[in-house]
C-alpha cells in the first residue's frame, strides 16, 4: 500500500474509533455533558499518526459523535478541541522521543488541560455566554481529561507490548 493511502486509511480508522469510543460508554455528568474513551483515541491517534492526520482522525471522529449523539450545538467547538488535542499530543511526545512514557503522559495531560480550557471557552463564547456557568464544566471536563490520559497511556503500553505498532507510525 502506498504511503499516503495508509496514512488516509490508519487515519479513518482513528475517526471511526474515536467515534465508536465516545459514543460506547457515556456517563453523564451534572452538567448534562457526559465521561467518555474518546480521548482515548484521541491522544492516540496524534501519537500514532502524527499531528496533521491525527488532528483530522481526532476532529471529525470526536465532531461525528456529537452529532449522532443529540450534541450538534458543541460538533464545532468539538471538531477544533479535539482536532487540537490531536496536535498538542503529537508535538509534545516528539519532543519527549527519548522518554516515551514520560512523553505519553506529560503530552496527554497537556492536551486534556487544553480540552478542559477549549470546552469552557467555547461554551462562555457560544452556549451559555455566561462565565459563571461555563466554569461549572471545568471538573467534569478535567475528570474526563484523567480518564483520557490513563487510558491512552495503558492502552499504548499494551499495544507497543504486542508490537502491533511497528507498522503504524506514520510521521
Amino acid at each position: 500500500m502506498n504511503e499516503k493511502l495508509r496514512k488516509i486509511v490508519t487515519a479513518a480508522v482513528f475517526a471511526a474509533l474515536t467515534c465508536a469510543a465516545t459514543m460506547l460508554i457515556q456517563i453523564p455528568t451534572l452538567t448534562k455533558g457526559y465521561v467518555n474513551l474518546g480521548d482515548c483515541f484521541v491522544i492516540m491517534a496524534g501519537w500514532i499518526c502524527g499531528a496533521r492526520w491525527g488532528a483530522a482522525a481526532a476532529g471529525i471522529g470526536s465532531a461525528l459523535a456529537d452529532i449522532i449523539s443529540g450534541y450538534a450545538v458543541y460538533a464545532p467547538g468539538t471538531f477544533a478541541i479535539k482536532a487540537i488535542m490531536a496536535v498538542i499530543a503529537a508535538l509534545v511526545l516528539y519532543a519527549f522521543r527519548t522518554h516515551a512514557f514520560t512523553g505519553r503522559l506529560v503530552s496527554a495531560a497537556l492536551a486534556e488541560i487544553f480540552m478542559a480550557g477549549g470546552y469552557f471557552a467555547f461554551e462562555w463564547v457560544f452556549i451559555t455566554g455566561s462565565f459563571e456557568t461555563s466554569v461549572i464544566g471545568i471538573p467534569e471536563n478535567l475528570i474526563q481529561g484523567i480518564v483520557g490520559v490513563l487510558a491512552s497511556a495503558a492502552v499504548m503500553t499494551a499495544l507497543e507490548k504486542t508490537r502491533a505498532l511497528s507498522s503504524l507510525r506514520l510521521r
